[in-house]
């Protein structure tokens, strides 16, 4: 199993980017794929969940409206649209995948394969 996120960079605030998580090893559509963040100094947060089987969707409050998941199945890709971004959003950013979809999808313990994350900073 082999997760690879891409298209972090450092943007401007207020920028946009798009984040991709490819995904190999395992069948894409029984899995949930989740995003997830660590700030410097700070605990991993989930930010946003998709189920691949269902394509219903999760947000943590903190992103609601300006992150978007989704997810090509075809390629075996999640992406994570992230606009207006803000210096607080710097991170890094992993995708996760766990199989079924979890009921608490913001639970990194719950996820069994990560990538290597991809770095994201907002300059001021």
């Amino acid at each position: 199993v082999q997760l690879v996120e891409s298209g972090g960079g450092l943007v401007h605030a207020g920028g946009s980017l798009r984040l991709s998580c490819a995904a190999s090893g395992f069948t894409f559509d029984d899995y949930a794929t989740g995003w997830f963040r660590q700030a410097p100094g700070k605990e991993r947060e989930g930010v946003s969940c998709i189920n691949l089987s269902d394509g219903s969707t999760y947000y943590a409050d903190s992103v609601k409206g300006r992150f978007t998941i989704s997810s090509d199945n075809a390629k075996n890709t999640v992406y994570l649209q992230i606009n207006s971004l803000k210096p607080e959003d710097t991170a890094v950013y992993y995708c996760a995948a766990v199989s079924p979809p979890p009921h608490n999808p913001g639970l990194e313990y719950l996820y069994d394969y990560w990538g290597q994350g991809t770095q994201v900073t907002v300059s001021s």
